[in-house]
């Protein structure tokens, strides 16, 4: 029974399919093609250049959070997450770890942790302890410029 409706939908899809091409007539490949190189053609010409960010400064200027363009953007939430080290290890390894495992990391102790926003470095810091709770005091940040170089 569950045979019979699996071919009855099979042959459902398939005249579906064989309308589909039926209403698009003859156009074959070669005519797909030549519409879509004058598409391209004539879109070339009515383009506009590329405007940048106006924000994004044009000759290393400083960025300033001054501007209409940037109000749009300052509500949006981002990760914001701090690194205390990283190291690579293999599968086995990996599955051996069990709790009280001690992973070594590339950096020493009392490093500087990096502080990534979105994933791309935005500060430096260290760890500090408020009302009981784990903070991270900044302690060297990378300037707007910066961060703007190393996004091109």
């Amino acid at each position: 029974m569950a045979n019979d409706m699996n071919t009855q939908d099979d042959q459902a899809l398939a005249d579906e399919w064989a309308a589909a091409l039926e209403e698009t007539g003859d156009a074959g490949q070669d005519d797909i093609d030549a519409l879509l190189a004058a598409d391209a053609a004539g879109s070339r010409s009515n383009r506009l250049p590329m405007e940048e960010f106006g924000s994004v400064p044009k000759n290393n200027d400083p960025v300033s959070l001054e501007g209409p363009n940037l109000d749009v953007i300052l509500d949006i939430p981002v990760s914001i997450s701090m690194e205390v080290g990283s190291t690579d290890i293999n599968i086995r390894n990996l599955l051996q770890l069990n709790q009280g495992s001690v992973i070594e990391l590339d950096r020493l102790a009392g490093e500087p942790l990096d502080v990534l926003v979105n994933g791309t470095l935005i500060a430096h810091g260290e760890v500090v302890v408020v009302n009981e709770k784990f903070g991270i005091r900044l302690t060297d940040v990378i300037s707007p410029s910066e961060r703007i170089k190393k996004l091109r």
